[in-house]
């Protein structure tokens, strides 16, 4: 008889919601069958059981939310089962963690087996702590992530009934009756795991990270012109260039240009990419996320457009595979559309900038002297100051806005 345990279907998830079950008690599942369905706070996946045995009993209901990663909520007949997400490769928390398997599980003094989730023994064996010493504030008294680095600054863990607001929360936020708002004249929206899950994300990025913005106005008519000319000979494929895609594209080739712009700060030092992978905002019911371009940089726009697309349809959904929005190395918000003017965007953590991009709009502009009407778009680059400095980013701006104005070098 053994446990499934809530699986961590991607490295940051600490709780999710038992959306569905497709077994019942009594029902004998095999390797590779879909058993549940787990939402995330990005996503929705399924979960294959990778044994076979005997459902014994259902231990959460569908429709569970707050379910902790490693809570059992199922129990099977036969060899140890556990469930593995449906073709989900998720990336290591870090490149570390990615490189050392999981120590053995540890034993107690008395010989028992200590609860340590994977990533909480890996940090301990690199860190050269002793799990003994520790004290679980996971489900059922397991020691995980934030046990072990508390014990690596010096300091004990408290118990989780007794665990005080994060840094990320300074203060607990004010009730609505402490404001004067009285009772019945609202209605009150409970939040779902993605709106708590941007809100903490949005808070630690305000505070953790020392960001300054940058302003540029790019006139668009050339490329709204070249835009309809590509349209014109797309048209037979059924794809249709945006003008984001052109900012996607032009944004990755002006962090070619500037490949200091195209990295990330860590603790141990500058991450400098490789590629141009560019996240792309999509606003989806109850939050926002990121899905990326990879490789944006060796892309043409219609391969852009298609994949956008593609990606902004199944972010809707939530049906985007973790890797498909976690790693991206830049990020594009676009507001455009609903007539924003120009706007100032939270840089998307551990990213050095993110590009705001506002409508075009017809405004008028002095050129040999005369003042002629065209069509300008301003364009915000909020960025990373320990990464990316007034001067790296001013030079990225100046790639970016030719690349903008005169688009016929990025159908080459």
């Amino acid at each position: 008889m053994t446990d499934i345990l809530m699986p961590a279907l991607s490295p940051t998830m600490e709780e999710g919601v038992l959306a569905k079950w497709h077994v019942k008690v009594g029902d004998t599942v095999s390797a590779g069958d879909v058993i549940a369905e787990i939402e995330t706070d990005k996503a929705t996946m399924e979960v294959e059981a990778v044994d076979e045995g005997e459902v014994l009993e259902i231990l959460v209901p569908e429709g569970s939310e707050g379910v902790k990663v490693n809570t059992p909520i199922a129990r099977l007949s036969g060899d140890d089962v556990a469930p593995a997400p449906k073709k989900v490769d998720a990336p290591a928390e870090t490149p570390k963690a990615e490189a050392a398997p999981a120590p053995a599980a540890p034993k107690s003094d008395d010989g028992g087996r200590i609860f340590a989730s994977p990533l909480a023994r890996r940090l301990a064996a690199q860190a050269g702590l002793d799990l003994k010493a520790l004290k679980g504030t996971g489900p059922h008294g397991r020691i995980v992530k934030r046990d072990v680095e508390a014990a690596g600054k010096g300091g004990a863990q408290p118990a989780a009934a007794t665990t005080t607001a994060s840094a990320a929360e300074p203060r607990k936020a004010l009730s609505l009756a402490q404001m004067g708002i009285p009772d019945g004249s609202y209605d009150l929206i409970p939040l779902d795991g993605m709106k708590k899950a941007v809100a903490r994300r949005m808070v630690e990025s305000v505070q953790n990270v020392p960001h300054f913005p940058l302003f540029i106005d790019v006139e668009i008519d050339q490329l709204m012109a070249v835009r309809a000319k590509v349209n014109k000979m797309l048209e037979p494929q059924g794809v249709k260039v945006s003008v984001n895609d052109f900012v996607i594209k032009a944004a990755a080739l002006a962090l070619k240009m500037v490949p200091e712009a195209n990295a990330s700060y860590t603790p141990e030092g500058i991450a400098m990419h490789h590629n141009a992978d560019v996240s792309m905002a999509v606003a989806i019911d109850g939050g926002l996320i990121t899905p990326i371009i990879r490789k944006a940089e060796t892309k043409g726009l219609a391969q852009i457009a298609t994949e956008s697309k593609d990606l902004a349809k199944r972010a809707r959904e939530r049906k985007l595979k973790p890797e498909e929005f976690q790693g991206g190395t830049f990020s594009v918000s676009n507001l455009g559309m609903f007539g924003i003017k120009q706007f100032t965007s939270i840089i998307n953590e551990p990213q050095g900038c993110i590009m705001s991009v506002g409508a075009g709009e017809q405004r008028p502009v002095v050129k040999d002297s005369q003042i002629v009407p065209a069509t300008v778009m301003t364009v915000t680059l909020t960025c990373d100051h320990r990464v990316v400095d007034g001067a790296t980013g001013a030079r990225f701006l100046q790639a970016f806005k030719p690349l903008i104005e005169d688009p016929v070098a990025m159908l080459a």
